[in-house]
C-alpha cells in the first residue's frame, strides 16, 4: 500500500497544490487555464509525437489496443444513456453526457501522468495517443451527435451531425499531433537529435503542469445538490470503465501485458476535464462540474485500488 500511496500521492498532491494557488489568489485562475492551454497545444502534442516518433507504425498504434478501448467505452457509454433515458426519465442530450461522463477518461492530463508513474513514459506516450484517438474521433463526436438531436436539429441527419462534429475536433493540436507521428512512423522520417531533445524537454512539462491545471481549474466548481447524479456518474467512470477495459481486452490475445496495463489505467482516470464544457452546451453544466469535482476526488481512492489489482 505505501508502494502504491507512493506513486498515486504525488499526482493528487499537485492536484491539491494547483488547487490551494487558486483558492489563496496566488496564482489566478485565468493562469491555469493558460497552463492548460499549453499542456494540450505544445506539451502533450509532444508527448503524443515522442512515443511515435522513430518507430514503425505498429509500434506506433496497435490495432488490438484500440478495438478493446473503443469497445470498452462504447458498451459503457450506450449503458450509461439507456440507464438514464429509462430509469432516470432524462432528456436524450441528459442521457448523452451522462454516457458520456461514464465512458470517456481524463487522458491527456491524469491518464498519461498515473500511467507514466506505473510504466513509464514509453508505454504512457503509446496509449495517450491511441485513448485520444477513441475519445476524439468516436466518443465525443457520437454522444454531441445524439445529443444535438434531441436540440432543434432532428432535421439534420445522424451523418451530418457526426461529420460537422468531426471537422470541429480535426482542429484539434492533439489530433494534428497524432497524425504527424503516424506519418513519420509510416514513412519511416527519422527525427533528428536537436528536434528529438526539444520535444522531450516539452514532453517532461506535459504531467505536472497538466495535474497543477487540473486542480486550479477545479476550484469554484460546486457540486449544488447534484450529488445523486454525480455520484453515478463517477462511480460508473472509475470502476466500470477500467473494468470493462479489462474484460474487453480478453478478446484481443496478441495485445502485450504492459499496454493491457496502460488501457486499464487510462480507462481508471476521471472524466473529461471539458467536461462541463461539452455540458454547457445542453444547459447542464452545473451538473457536469459536480462530477468532475466528485470524479477527481473520489479517483484517488479507486486510482489506487485499480493499480493495487493490476500490480
Amino acid at each position: 500500500m505505501l508502494e502504491i500511496l507512493s506513486i498515486t500521492a504525488p499526482i493528487f498532491i499537485l492536484i491539491a497544490l494547483g488547487y490551494v494557488c487558486v483558492m489563496t489568489r496566488l496564482i489566478s485562475q485565468d493562469a491555469t487555464r493558460g497552463m492548460g492551454v499549453f499542456v494540450i497545444t505544445i506539451a502533450l502534442p509532444a508527448l503524443i509525437v515522442r512515443g511515435m516518433a522513430n518507430k514503425p507504425l505498429a509500434d506506433s498504434m496497435d490495432i488490438d489496443f484500440l478495438g478493446g478501448y473503443a469497445l470498452a467505452s462504447l458498451v459503457l457509454f450506450a449503458l450509461g444513456l439507456i440507464a438514464y433515458r429509462r430509469l432516470r426519465h432524462a432528456s436524450l442530450a441528459e442521457s448523452s453526457m451522462a454516457g458520456l461522463g461514464m465512458s470517456s477518461a481524463n487522458s491527456g492530463f491524469i491518464g498519461v501522468s498515473i500511467c507514466a508513474m506505473v510504466l513509464g513514459t514509453e508505454p504512457a506516450s503509446r496509449a495517450v495517443a491511441m485513448t485520444i484517438l477513441v475519445e476524439s474521433m468516436v466518443m465525443i463526436p457520437l454522444a454531441m451527435a445524439i445529443a444535438d438531436s434531441s436540440g432543434g436539429q432532428e432535421n439534420t441527419g445522424l451523418i451530418k451531425r457526426l461529420a460537422l462534429t468531426a471537422k470541429r475536433l480535426m482542429r484539434s493540436p492533439l489530433l494534428i499531433a497524432i497524425c504527424l507521428g503516424l506519418a513519420l512512423s509510416a514513412l519511416r522520417i527519422p527525427l533528428p537529435g536537436v528536434a528529438l531533445r526539444v520535444i522531450d524537454m516539452l514532453a517532461m512539462a506535459a504531467a505536472p503542469v497538466a495535474l497543477f491545471a487540473v486542480g486550479g481549474n477545479l476550484h469554484g466548481l460546486r457540486p449544488r445538490g447534484m450529488l445523486g447524479d454525480a455520484t453515478a456518474i463517477s462511480l460508473a467512470k472509475l470502476i466500470l470503465h477500467p473494468a470493462l477495459t479489462a474484460l474487453a481486452f480478453l478478446l484481443f490475445p496478441g495485445l502485450t501485458p504492459e499496454m493491457r496495463q496502460a488501457g486499464v489505467l487510462f480507462a481508471a482516470a476521471p472524466m473529461l476535464s471539458i467536461y462541463p464544457i461539452l455540458g454547457m452546451r445542453y444547459g447542464i453544466e452545473a451538473r457536469c462540474s459536480a462530477t468532475l469535482l466528485l470524479g477527481t476526488v473520489l479517483s484517488f481512492i479507486t486510482i489506487s485500488a485499480t493499480i493495487a489489482l493490476i500490480s
